[in-house]
């Protein structure tokens, strides 16, 4: 890399639980940068307890995070004059963020790197134009690269894109490993959940059900329930059946629900099991293998349809035989694991600090086009960040806008409209569920949490 002198200085910005673990994880990997990170307040930004968590193998473990309004942070920014700013949070966060910033001016506002975690297989619209204005925009596999500026191009946008490897893979093999070198016994399960996959609260209980059966078939093995928040926990995605709330009656005394860090659960991991998650792509690079179930589909919807020709893909039938699987070679190259050299975000950012210095930097046009002006800028600011906007822009935009929310849902609920549908037809005749207990276990039983 080419010597620009003193070193570049950039802030993280993170929110939720999710986004707290991939900025960190990914800012740990600009060694040649110095890096700061603040979370900014909103009604989904992580706990003290998840920010510890997420932190766990990165270059801010045991660090604390200042936590900032979005005042305070446009104030922090205007004050540091840092080089950089990478804004890692849920999209309706990052667009007034990004907008605030580029408002410090053209020859003092910082270069801005954001960017999509996980797994973004299929390229979505929405994903693009709320973080359209970004200098450099992170994405982590060929495959999506070429997706998503298939779609920007057909929107008319031109968003810089850059390629990253997932901050979570420390290591990527190309094969099953020959010998595990762990010394640290391989006995758990671990199956990664998810906020809104499945949707279905009839399909969670499945899942409960089918871990259920493999805990009592396997004595031997410990299966986990792995989540990233108990009920009532923020996060990036709303959860409206969290397992740790379904997983009633008598429960085998080898299965449970817990948090903690991905990492340390994949240390002791015989195999990792999930509808969709990155935690997959996490569990492929340390060597464990896999199955992503496929008794609900395989759909955009599930977010399980970049594992088409992976080879993970499999049934409950698998699963409680516990017969797990390692990857095909040929679908690593486009779908996470390239080589790491071809990761060019590092270089384009740098390009993006030069033309700072230089006062070329462009400012990117925004790609939203909504009416309402004023108001709408408002009313997306409080629909962002929640109670912890406390603008006079957002009140007001609050106190108008949401009587006129309820009264369309109102409508469209007397009308018999319902929200489209989501769930894809499955791919498999799903059996009944067995009707739970109505006994509740005592609350010790129902659950442990890792530490």
């Amino acid at each position: 890399m080419p010597d620009h002198g003193p070193r570049r200085r950039v802030i993280g910005v993170v929110d939720s639980d999710s986004f707290v673990k991939w900025g960190a994880a990914t800012l740990s990997r600009a060694t040649d940068w110095d890096v700061d990170l603040v979370l900014i307040e909103s009604d989904v930004s992580a706990t003290d307890r998840q920010v510890d968590i997420a932190l766990l193998h990165t270059a801010f473990e045991g660090r604390s995070v200042r936590r900032l309004t979005l005042r305070q942070l446009i104030a922090f920014v205007g004050s540091e004059r840092p080089d950089g700013v990478f804004v890692s949070t849920r999209g309706p966060v990052a667009e007034v963020v990004i907008s605030e910033l580029l408002a410090l001016g053209r020859t003092t506002r910082p270069v801005l790197l954001t960017g999509l975690p996980g797994i973004s297989i299929p390229a979505k619209w929405k994903g693009i134009f709320l973080r359209a204005q970004a200098d450099v925009f992170i994405l982590h596999s060929h495959r999506e690269v070429a997706a998503y500026r298939e779609l920007a191009a057909e929107h008319g946008v031109e968003p810089a894109f850059a390629l990253a490897t997932l901050p979570f893979l420390a290591v990527a093999p190309t094969r099953p490993p020959a010998v595990d070198v762990d010394p640290a016994p391989r006995t758990r399960v671990v199956f990664a959940a998810q906020a809104t996959v499945p949707a279905d609260r009839g399909d969670r209980l499945r899942i409960i059900s089918w871990l259920r059966t493999l805990a009592n078939r396997h004595r031997d093995l410990d299966v986990v329930i792995k989540v990233r928040g108990l009920a009532g926990d923020p996060q990036t995605h709303h959860e409206h059946f969290p397992f740790d709330t379904l997983l009633t009656g008598p429960i085998p005394t080898n299965l449970r629900v817990a948090t903690g860090s991905m990492a340390v659960h994949l240390g002791h991991a015989a195999g990792l099991v999930t509808v969709s998650s990155t935690a997959a792509i996490e569990a492929v690079a340390a060597g464990v293998p896999v199955i992503v179930l496929d008794d609900f589909g395989v759909d955009p919807a599930l977010i399980n349809s970049v594992f088409e020709g992976s080879g993970l893909l499999a049934s409950k039938d698998e699963l409680m035989a516990a017969r797990f699987r390692h990857p095909n070679e040929d679908w690593l190259q486009q779908n996470y694991f390239h080589p790491e050299e071809e990761d060019d975000w590092i270089e384009r950012s740098e390009v993006a600090f030069a033309a700072r210095d230089r006062g070329v930097l462009p400012i990117r046009p925004r790609a939203r086009q909504s009416r309402g002006g004023m108001l709408r800028t408002g009313w997306e600011r409080r629909r962002a960040f929640g109670r912890a906007d406390t603008s006079v822009l957002g009140t007001v935009a609050f106190v108008i806008g949401r009587p006129i929310q309820i009264a369309r849902r109102l409508v469209r609920r007397a009308r018999g409209i319902r929200p489209a549908e989501r769930r894809p037809i499955p791919s498999r005749r799903l059996e009944p569920i067995e009707p739970e207990p109505t006994m509740r276990a005592p609350r010790g039983a129902r659950h442990r949490t890792a530490r």
